[in-house]
């Protein structure tokens, strides 16, 4: 499942993490970060990890996810990896097809998260470059995303993707993963299309003995599913 998660960042985040991430911002080579796999596939900048800049975006992407309803509701969220923050400029930079590590370490936390579902929040709006498209390839076929700044989209951490060339001005994001209660892809959308749809019921009808047990449903699947 794709998901696009409009506005995560309001204006002000937005304009604190650009400032943050301007050229004088301690960039490093993306290869440092990257697994046998992927090592050959990535060229990029990345956000030095245990830099004063990186500690703040964290907290306001993680703080940003906090308040987002419809992002606990499709990702049910058990543990994030610490958001991590890369720039894609003309040239060479690109991130060829990969599977993302399906365990990672968390610098920040020291913990091990399972890497269920995936996110890229984009920081720059689509004008300013040319390229960098996330390609997400499925068994519907290759998907294009590239999405304004402050909007992100999530998308299962098992897909095969890649960033494709920047080919004008400079693409920033942030992007990391999600450990959700519930491991299996297909079960998030069952219970994701399950809550979306009993908020549309109650918003139409109101409370009711139907939504009332539709609601009992959701919470026994949930039940039966996650772990935590």
């Amino acid at each position: 499942m794709l998901l696009h998660l409009k506005n995560l960042l309001n204006p002000q985040e937005l304009a604190r993490a650009r400032l943050l991430l301007g050229d004088d911002a301690p960039w490093t080579d993306g290869r440092s970060t990257a697994g046998g796999q992927a090592v050959a596939h990535k060229r990029n900048e990345q956000l030095a990890q245990d830099s004063a800049q990186a500690t703040e975006l964290q907290q306001l992407v993680l703080g940003a996810l906090r308040r987002d309803p419809l992002f606990f509701s499709a990702a049910l969220p058990r543990r994030i990896f610490n958001p991590l923050f890369n720039r894609y400029r003309v040239g060479a930079d690109r991130y060829g097809a990969h599977v993302d590590g399906a365990v990672l370490h968390s610098k920040a936390t020291q913990e091990w998260v399972r890497t269920d579902v995936s996110c890229t929040l984009f920081l720059a709006d689509p004008d300013e470059y040319d390229g960098g498209e996330l390609l997400v390839h499925d068994s519907y076929g290759n998907r294009g995303v590239k999405l304004a700044a402050g909007d992100a989209v999530l998308y299962p951490g098992t897909s095969v993707h890649e960033v494709t060339p920047v080919t004008r001005g400079a693409r920033i994001a942030s992007f990391f993963w999600i450990e959700s209660m519930v491991r299996g892809d297909e079960q998030r959308r069952t219970l994701f299309e399950l809550d979306l749809n009993l908020l549309r019921l109650r918003e139409r009808h109101g409370e009711s003995a139907e939504t009332l047990a539709l609601s009992g449903v959701y919470h026994n699947l949930l039940r039966q599913w996650a772990s935590t």
